[in-house]
């Protein structure tokens, strides 16, 4: 079956992309690994989205973005893409299921995932005391002191949410202020369970489960050690290009090379969400994105296909 549109990611860019072309009269489906949402299903509220005046569970966010795909005509197709081939006319992703689907158009809308510490046992603590999503795992926590490493707006939403439930929570941070805006800042001098560690880094995760780290001053080279049962990790992310970054053009850092206008430089393929070179990755400019990308793919579509 040849699709007019398939959409890789099912996050909030993905879908509202799925949204438009199918409104469009597009065949098109969504093709997500898991489950609608992308980062935004471990959101345990979302208070920035326009039109939610009391704020709205992540979660429920992205099924109901799912749902109103699914109600102008869009499929969602749960499969894992093993390998893609977008240089074509007609594009390809193969799935582990052993499926090739084909399109005329391809909205890359993988999102991005977290940047671990690159801890020699990080990856095996995973579960056992580490985490990188402070409220999917937070409520585990619940009266023990924790750690939170990074000092953007994630870490420091982190922060609030996890002092809210632990007895106390210390975040380590590489500067000796936060990169995180001003209200955070604010929030976060009220919590009076809140220590901070500056110009420091995590030189070692004890236990296992975990006890506590190990930090490093960057100035004077002093370590120390915070105990603690549980280490979220918010230090940014990763893109999810790896599948297509021998066709597609990406940036230093390994994000889609593609401007406002969502294109990428495969003719058909466009960028959207977290996974595209840009100042500010919040869900209301991934739905941005998605709304551009569909706009582009059927502008292109018009053009090639006469459609």
């Amino acid at each position: 079956m040849l699709y007019d549109v398939l959409v890789l990611g099912g996050g909030p860019a993905g879908y509202t992309a799925a949204i438009y072309c199918a409104r469009a009269a597009l065949k098109t489906a969504v093709v997500e690994r898991l489950s609608a949402g992308g980062q935004i299903a471990t959101t345990e509220q979302v208070d920035n989205y326009p039109g939610f005046p009391e704020g709205i569970g992540g979660f429920d966010l992205a099924v109901n973005m799912q749902q109103q795909a699914e109600r102008f005509g869009a499929e969602t197709l749960l499969e894992e893409v093993t390998q893609a081939s977008l240089s074509g006319s007609v594009k390809k992703l193969m799935t582990a299921s052993g499926k090739t689907l084909e399109s005329k158009v391809v909205i890359l809308a993988t999102g991005a995932s977290p940047r671990s510490l690159g801890l020699p046992n990080e990856d095996s603590l995973r579960g056992k005391g580490v985490s990188y999503c402070a409220t999917c795992d937070g409520m585990f926590y619940r009266g023990k002191e924790v750690v939170v490493v990074g000092g953007g707006d994630t870490a420091a939403a982190d922060t609030l949410y996890l002092t809210k439930i632990c007895k106390k929570v210390t975040m380590v941070h590489r500067r000796d202020a936060l990169r995180a805006g001003k209200f955070y800042w604010e929030s976060l001098k009220k919590a009076d369970n809140l220590e901070f560690c500056w110009n420091s880094t995590v030189d070692k995760i004890e236990g296992s489960p975990v006890s506590g780290i190990v930090v490093k001053n960057k100035n004077t080279g002093e370590e120390k050690q915070i105990p603690c049962s549980g280490v979220f990790i918010a230090v940014g992310n990763l893109p999810n290009t790896g599948l297509f970054e021998n066709e597609c053009e990406l940036t230093e850092g390994k994000y889609l090379a593609a401007g406002e206008d969502t294109k990428t430089n495969l003719p058909g393929v466009f960028a959207a969400g977290d996974l595209r070179k840009k100042p500010l990755r919040q869900v209301v400019t991934a739905v941005s994105d998605g709304a551009v990308a569909a706009h582009m793919a059927e502008e292109y579509l018009t053009q090639t296909q006469g459609l």
